[in-house]
């Protein structure tokens, strides 16, 4: 079983970054958690963000974040629609499902028809 954190939105920031004072390097970036097995993969509605600047290659941490990074920051969260949480059942799922399907047709067929 594999969880990873999949970008879903990135949004570049005009804000100066609280480390290197840049004003073109920030990004705010959104992630959701995926899961996936042998038999399916779901899509959680765990969420996840964080401030990145692409020019000093550091994560702004919540701590560090300026007023202005932190209306920006409000406003992109109540703008961003994540996914919807949903599941995929694999190849692998709807054969094991048919299967366990079969094999209960068989057992009601082998009890019920020999005493007709």
């Amino acid at each position: 079983m594999s969880e990873k954190l999949v970008t879903i939105k990135e949004v570049v920031l005009k804000n100066n970054c609280p480390e290197c004072y840049n004003n073109e390097g920030l990004r705010l970036i959104f992630k959701q958690k995926i899961i996936d097995t042998k038999l399916y993969r779901s899509t959680t509605s765990q969420m996840s963000h964080e401030i990145a600047c692409k020019t000093c290659h550091n994560i702004i941490y919540p701590v560090k974040w300026t007023d202005d990074i932190e209306r920006v920051f409000e406003y992109q969260k109540k703008a961003f629609v994540p996914q919807k949480s949903s599941i995929y059942l694999k190849k692998t799922s709807w054969i094991a499902i048919i299967l366990a399907i079969i094999i209960a047709i068989a057992v009601i067929l082998i009890v019920v028809y020999p005493n007709l």
